[in-house]
């Protein structure tokens, strides 16, 4: 801990050392930003059915002091952005831990308070960029996750190209992460939710390669390359079109994923196919979306552990992604705006899936999950830009514990520059 704590200071120390240097450059002061982001998490997932642990509730504040510079100028502009992290305990106890809002210590108590701070180094040249140190990716191939009171930060470096209009080219690695209650840099690993694959190895890097065009029409493509060293070979094809359809707007998003075995195999034999495909018509303040995914091959879709599959029925809870497995998604969304009151939205959706071949299966191969969101954002006053959301889940299965479902975030964010 003592040496943690000097590597922090350490790396804080060069980081306010570096800003002072660069301040002086114009461009890196004029265009910075400084916000103090809050969240207020309560979180309560009741376990239906079982003997392990019944429920995992726990209530925490989150600050996250978010600096981002401008760029110096120059034919090679560089920058740094730097967001400092604490999360705080309001309520815990060790038969209820495990959220993912707050570490757990060895002794099955939550910690009272963490903190941590995420650098990262920028360079631009036209419009292109190199980013170095924390990252958040959004990637087809790799979502951090983000929903917590701390994002899930990998360390690496990525590089997007867009000087080659339509193209944008994407070109990356990372080789650590730090899961959303931790502190800690760790190996990446594979995930292997209901036993998938033979083995949960880790690995040293998670390298990427992709393209991406923006056609006229309101259509893009996207195809990516991405390897989990000695575990996997990924492929991605995705496909997005927006199209005015009477009074409203149609959007499709079709995806495919091809997935191998790689190097020395670390997780076993790996065959997989996803598909999947989400169409959505907006008239109105009303969004009715459509959904269908469908699994093929030997094994599940593989994705680097803590997560978010990009797939078009990963939802609050599940994946729908055993192999085998079919599955289909009915969702509304609501903008109260139409009815004069901005700020309200409602959404519901509903996915049923079948044919799972899951490991860990005892009595058939259905599951569903039925999701409700609903945020209000403060429009004026003292308090404007507060954001209140209740979201609600249900989830049901033959093959993994049932479980309900509800989160409560306040959230409010401070431009101090």
């Amino acid at each position: 801990m003592h040496n943690k704590n000097n590597a922090l200071k350490i790396l804080a120390g060069t980081s306010l050392a570096s800003l002072a240097m660069a301040a002086q450059a114009e461009g890196f002061i004029d265009d910075a930003r400084l916000n103090l982001q809050m969240q207020n998490y309560y979180f309560n997932r009741d376990f239906r059915e079982g003997t392990a642990q019944s429920k995992r509730e726990e209530w925490a504040q989150g600050f996250a002091l978010d600096f981002r510079s401008g760029y110096t100028p120059g034919t090679i502009g560089v920058g740094i952005d730097a967001v400092a992290l604490l999360g705080i305990k309001l309520d815990s106890s060790p038969d209820r831990t495990g959220s993912g809002l707050l570490p757990t210590h060895d002794d099955g108590k939550a910690a009272d308070a963490f903190s941590r701070i995420d650098p990262t180094f920028k360079a631009r040249l036209g419009k292109s960029e190199l980013r170095l140190g924390a990252l958040v990716p959004k990637l087809p191939t790799i979502q951090a996750n983000t929903g917590r009171i701390f994002p899930q930060t990998f360390q690496g470096g990525l590089v997007t190209v867009s000087d080659f209009d339509p193209l944008v080219f994407t070109l990356g690695r990372l080789n650590r992460v730090t899961e959303r209650d931790s502190t800690d840099k760790a190996p990446l690993a594979l995930n292997n939710k209901n036993r998938r694959f033979s083995a949960t190895p880790e690995a040293d890097n998670f390298d990427i390669a992709g393209v991406e065009a923006k056609l006229a029409g309101g259509l893009g493509l996207t195809y990516q390359f991405a390897q989990l060293d000695d575990v996997y070979d990924q492929h991605f094809v995705g496909l997005t079109h927006s199209l005015a359809l009477g009074a409203g707007k149609l959007k499709s998003d079709l995806r495919y994923v091809r997935s191998l075995d790689s190097g020395a195999n670390a997780a076993g034999d790996i065959d997989s196919q996803a598909f999947g495909a989400l169409f959505s018509y907006s008239l109105g303040g009303h969004t009715l979306g459509l959904g269908y995914q469908r699994m093929f091959g030997d094994t599940s879709m593989p994705y680097v552990n803590g997560t978010d599959p990009y797939l078009v029925n990963y939802i609050q809870i599940n994946d729908f992604a055993e192999p085998g497995e079919r599955s289909w998604q009915l969702r509304y969304d609501y903008d109260f705006a139409r009815l004069g009151i901005p700020g309200l939205t409602f959404m519901t959706r509903y996915i049923r899936g079948d044919h799972a071949d899951a490991a860990t299966v005892t009595a058939g191969n259905g599951e569903w999950e039925r999701n409700t969101d609903v945020q209000y954002v403060i429009q004026g006053g003292p308090l404007k830009s507060l954001a209140i959301r209740w979201r609600n889940a249900s989830y049901r299965s033959d093959f993994a514990r049932d479980l309900d479902e509800n989160r409560l975030i306040l959230s409010y964010s401070i431009p101090l520059l």
